[in-house]
């Protein structure tokens, strides 16, 4: 299937976030390895984005394809209930004397 979205041809389902919502999805979900300094400088602008008027109904729109993601792939959210082991008492022998 071919996603294009202001004109622009995506092909990840991570590009076609970034076009639709005009943000990158990192600003948003962070990168792996990303340094105390650098989760703060990607969240002040993160909140400069979402206090531009032009960028009002960003929330909206994350929440609609958020919404859209779970509905499509039900399978990112198949959770397996993990058996604990049960806990085994230290076996107690008997002193000699």
């Amino acid at each position: 299937m071919k996603y294009i979205v202001a004109g622009h041809e995506a092909v990840t389902a991570a590009e076609f976030a970034e076009l639709a919502l005009g943000t990158p999805v990192e600003l948003w979900l962070g990168v792996e390895g990303e340094t105390a300094e650098e989760r703060a400088a990607r969240l002040d602008a993160a909140r400069d984005i979402l206090s531009d008027p032009q960028f009002s109904d960003l929330p909206d729109d994350l929440i609609r394809l958020a919404a859209r993601i779970v509905d499509e792939n039900p399978e990112l959210f198949n959770v397996v209930p993990l058996v604990r082991p049960t806990r085994r008492r230290p076996v107690r022998r008997g002193v000699a004397a």
